[in-house]
């Protein structure tokens, strides 16, 4: 199977002067149902070019939680998370590396391609319908229901010059997105949390090229 490398939160234990990284344990089976393997990437990682190619990382998932440092009232901010994969997007560009984002990752490549993220009502705890538009290589399917987990999301109109939108909620945020020329591409919902939907393991598995 291929090795596919997942980025983690923070969490701050300050009785114990610790910065953990974590990460939900549903990634691994949703993964392993798509043919890949989890390889979590620790978010103090010096070399990321070495990191990536050492493992023979055939891509990378930017997973959730964490607030962007930039975003104005932020909590549970993680800088050297923002910075990681900040680096891991630069590498893409520069080879190729497929790059998956799961709703901070998708706020993460929205403003690192010059866009921009703001407060969003009534997306937390909830479940909506998706509406494809550009979907391009996604190859997304339209979602009667997907999970909504965030109180940040981006407008449409706040996408920025550079990235396609795969999808939309019915209040017009954005769902999913794409590059259109690097193999970039971002959902605003969890894979990882139940009732999942196998339709998104086939998503992962043909993102990153996974044997049927």
């Amino acid at each position: 199977m291929l090795r596919v490398g997942i980025t983690q939160r923070v969490e701050v234990l300050e009785d114990r002067d610790e910065r953990r990284d974590a990460l939900d344990q549903a990634w691994a089976p949703l993964l392993e149902g798509a043919g890949l393997v989890a390889v979590p990437i620790p978010n103090r990682v010096a070399d990321v070019a070495g990191f990536i190619e050492g493992l023979g990382l055939a891509g990378v998932i930017l997973s959730g939680g964490n607030d962007l440092v930039s975003l104005p009232g932020a909590t549970h901010t993680a800088p050297e998370r923002d910075a990681l994969e900040r680096a891991i997007l630069e590498r893409s560009a520069e080879t190729g590396l497929p790059v998956f984002g799961v709703c901070r990752g998708l706020q993460l490549m929205v403003v690192h391609h010059g866009g921009r993220v703001t407060p969003v009502a009534d997306h937390v705890r909830t479940h909506h319908p998706v509406k494809r538009e550009d979907v391009g290589f996604l190859e997304l399917d339209a979602r009667d229901r997907v999970n909504s987990f965030h109180d940040w999301g981006v407008r449409a109109e706040d996408v920025g010059s550079v990235l396609r939108i795969a999808a939309l909620a019915p209040d017009g945020s954005v769902e999913a997105l794409r590059h259109p020329e690097l193999p970039q591409a971002a959902i605003m919902w969890h894979p990882e949390r139940g009732p999942t939907d196998p339709r998104d393991a086939a998503l992962l598995a043909r993102f990153f090229g996974a044997p049927g």
